[in-house]
């Protein structure tokens, strides 16, 4: 873990981000925007993918994509700020138990997000149309998709009281 951290902890990034201090917190709402972008497409698409919302085609959320792609990039550019600028070091993130779950947990969703696009499951989807039913596959996908980014937004919220999740695992 420690070559890690100082692999991910850049000098000049703790000393732009710690010189001006409103980088932090632009940062935090490029983060959140990105975030916001991400959930509110990928949720919407999963709810539909679950049956909820059949009067509108699946295919109705592809053109909406590109902003959950736009959204992911965002939280890469925030997360990368915050990890190497944090004033603390790197250590901070990598020996918190509460990132170490969102990265696993965005793993899965990317992972889950592969398997929908190259495995072909996304053009049967995008081909549902209104009042339609998505495939049962799909319908795992959806549901791993939810569960992965819910876990992603909850461990991200966690990792500012780790030692409270430490308690309550009794670690």
């Amino acid at each position: 873990m420690h070559s890690i951290s100082t692999a991910l902890t850049w000098p000049w990034m703790q000393e732009f981000v710690n010189t001006y201090g409103w980088l932090w917190p632009l940062f935090e709402v490029v983060h959140y925007t990105g975030m916001s972008l991400v959930v509110g497409v990928v949720i919407g698409l999963d709810l539909r993918i679950l049956g909820l919302y059949k009067a509108i085609p699946i295919g109705a959320f592809k053109p909406l994509v590109n902003l959950a792609i736009l959204g992911f990039i965002l939280n890469l550019i925030g997360g990368i700020v915050f990890v190497t600028g944090t004033n603390t070091g790197a250590e901070f993130y990598v020996e918190n138990l509460s990132f170490q779950c969102k990265v696993v947990a965005m793993a899965i969703a990317i992972a889950n997000l592969l398997i929908f696009r190259f495995s072909g499951l996304e053009h049967r989807v995008y081909a549902v149309p209104a009042g339609g039913i998505a495939p049962g596959s799909a319908k795992t996908v959806a549901w791993i998709s939810l569960v992965s980014w819910t876990a992603v937004i909850i461990f991200g919220r966690l990792l500012m009281y780790n030692d409270t999740l430490l308690y309550f695992l009794g670690l």
